[in-house]
C-alpha cells in the first residue's frame, strides 16, 4: 500500500531535515527549501499535506498555500510558524490554510496526529469526488445499456457533450433508444436541475407544431382561446428535445434557424419578440443529408444542428448488447408482473442472437414483456418468444456454437462466444466482415479469438 505524500517547506535545512527523519517512517516525505521549488513540485505531482513554514523568502507560506489550493488536486495544508497569534491563525485559515501549529510548541505526536487527521480528510474527500462522479454517471447513463465497442463510444460521447451547450443530432432507425440518449445528455449537463422537454414532430400538423414550440396568443388562430406558453418558453434554462426533426416543414425550420441563431422567437399572433436559454438536442431516423440533396431540409438548419453527430447503432450490430438487454428487461417485466423467473434458457438466447431485431431495442422489450407474460417456469425458454423471434432461430448456429448455449450456466462472455463462431462460420472465416457482421473493430475480434482460444474458426 502506497504512503500518504507530504511535502515540507522551510527554508531552515535543520528544521526541514528534522521534520523529514521524523515521519518518513509513516510518510512518503518530499522537502523544498522555498516557496518556489515547492510549487514546482506540486505542479509536477499531487501530494497528500503541505506543511509549510510561514516566513520565507520569496514566496512566502499564505502565497504558497494560495497556489496549492488553486490546484486540480489541491493539498491539505498545514502553516506552521514560530509567530504564533489567534489572529494570525484566524487570517491563515481564511486565506486557505487547513490547520495551523506553532514552531515553538510543536510536538512530533502532535504533528503526527494532525498529519494522520489530514490525510483521512484527503482520502474522505477523494471518496466522497468518485462517489459523485459514480452517481452523476448512473443517473445520467442508468437506462442505457450496452458494452459492445460501438455503445462504449456512444457513452464516451455522451459525457463529452453533455457539460457543453453546442446542439447535438442523433440519427438511427427507430426504436434505437435516440431519447434515452437525449435524456442522458441532459441529466449529465449543468442544466439537469431545469426541465427536459420533448417534443414529437411527426405527431403534430405544421400549424400545431408551430403554436406546440413557440406557443400563442388568445385570438391568434380559430379555437385560441387563451394565450398558450410554447415549449421553448417551458424549457428555459433547460433542454429541449426534437424527436423525428426531419419530418417538419419549411416554414418550421425556417423559425428553427432563426432562433439557433438569436435565439429569439415570437409567439403565434404576436410580434413580440421572446427570448429562451435551451439547449436543443434533436433526433431523426431519415438521412437529413439526402433530404438536404432533395430540397426538403434546408442546408443551414441541417449544419446549425449537426454540431455534435452522434449515431446509435442498430441492435443487429451491437453483438451480445442483446442478451444484456433482454436480462434487464426480462428482470423489469418479472417484477411488474410478480413473478420469479431467473434466467434465459440458451435456446431462447440462441433465438435473441439469431434474430435481426428491425424494431432494434423497442422490438426486443416488447418480445421480452411478451415472453414474462406467457412464462410458465422460472426461465424464459424459446416458447415463450413471440413467433416472429422464434421464426428467425435457424439451423444457421454453427455445432461449436450450439454447445457453448447449450451450457446450463450460460454467461453473457458464453453467447459472445457463441456470436462470434456463428459469425466466422458464416462469413467464410473472413475476420474483417465476422467483425463488422458483430459491430466489433477487428482488432478487438482479434483479442476474444486469443481469450476464447478460437483461433483454428
Amino acid at each position: 500500500m502506497l504512503k500518504p505524500t507530504v511535502l515540507i517547506v522551510d527554508d531552515e535545512k535543520p528544521t526541514r531535515e528534522g521534520l523529514r527523519a521524523a515521519l518518513e517512517d509513516r510518510y512518503d516525505v518530499y522537502i523544498a527549501e522555498d516557496g518556489t521549488s515547492a510549487i514546482r513540485l506540486l505542479e509536477e505531482d499531487p501530494f497528500d499535506v503541505l506543511l509549510t513554514d510561514l516566513r520565507m523568502p520569496g514566496v512566502g507560506g499564505l502565497d504558497l498555500i494560495k497556489r496549492a489550493k488553486s490546484l486540480g488536486m489541491p493539498p491539505i495544508c498545514i502553516l506552521m510558524t514560530a509567530y504564533g497569534s489567534e489572529e494570525m491563525a484566524v487570517d491563515a485559515m481564511r486565506q486557505g490554510a487547513d490547520d495551523y501549529i506553532a514552531k515553538g510548541r510543536l510536538q512530533i505526536d502532535e504533528l503526527e496526529m494532525r498529519i494522520a487527521r489530514a490525510v483521512r480528510t484527503q482520502e474522505l474527500e477523494s471518496e466522497n469526488r468518485e462517489l459523485r462522479t459514480q452517481v452523476d454517471t448512473k443517473f445520467g447513463l442508468e437506462n442505457v445499456i450496452g458494452q459492445s465497442p460501438a455503445m462504449e463510444e456512444i457513452f464516451e460521447i455522451v459525457q463529452q457533450v453533455a457539460p457543453a451547450r453546442a446542439s447535438v443530432l442523433v440519427l438511427g432507425e427507430s426504436g434505437t433508444g435516440k431519447e434515452l440518449i437525449a435524456k442522458a445528455i441532459h441529466n449529465l449537463s449543468p442544466r439537469a436541475k431545469q426541465p427536459l422537454v420533448t417534443v414529437h414532430c411527426a405527431a403534430l400538423s405544421p400549424t400545431l407544431l408551430e403554436s406546440e414550440l413557440f406557443g400563442h396568443e388568445k385570438g391568434a388562430f380559430t379555437g385560441a382561446h387563451e394565450r398558450r406558453i410554447g415549449r421553448f418558453e417551458q424549457a428555459n434554462g433547460g433542454t429541449l428535445f426534437l424527436d423525428e426533426i426531419g419530418e417538419i416543414d419549411q416554414a418550421i425550420q425556417v423559425k428553427l434557424l432563426r432562433f439557433l441563431g438569436e435565439r429569439t422567437f415570437e409567439r403565434v399572433g404576436s410580434s413580440t419578440t421572446q427570448t429562451a436559454d435551451v439547449r436543443l438536442i434533436a433526433a431523426t431516423n431519415r438521412n437529413l443529408e439526402e433530404e438536404v440533396a432533395k430540397g426538403n431540409f434546408r442546408e443551414d438548419l441541417f449544419f446549425r444542428l449537426r454540431v455534435v453527430e452522434m449515431y446509435l447503432p442498430p441492435l443487429r450490430e451491437r453483438g451480445t448488447d442483446v442478451v444484456l438487454l433482454a436480462k434487464a428487461f426480462l428482470n423489469e417485466y418479472a417484477r411488474e408482473n410478480s413473478k420469479t423467473i431467473e434466467e434465459l434458457h440458451p435456446d431462447a438466447i440462441e433465438a435473441l442472437l439469431n434474430h435481426e431485431w428491425p424494431g432494434n431495442v423497442r422490438e426486443l422489450r416488447t418480445a421480452l414483456e411478451h415472453a414474462v407474460v406467457l412464462c410458465r417456469g422460472n426461465s424464459i425458454t424459446l416458447r415463450d418468444l413471440p413467433p416472429s423471434v422464434r421464426g428467425e432461430s435457424s439451423g444457421m448456429t454453427h455445432p461449436d456454437a450450439k454447445a457453448v448455449l447449450g451450457k446450463p450456466d450460460l454467461t453473457v462472455e458464453d453467447a459472445e462466444k457463441a456470436l462470434i463462431i456463428r459469425a466466422l462460420k458464416e462469413c467464410q472465416g473472413n475476420r474483417t466482415k465476422a467483425a463488422a457482421k458483430i459491430g466489433m473493430s477487428r482488432r478487438t475480434l482479434h483479442r476474444k479469438l486469443h481469450t476464447y482460444n478460437l483461433h483454428d474458426l
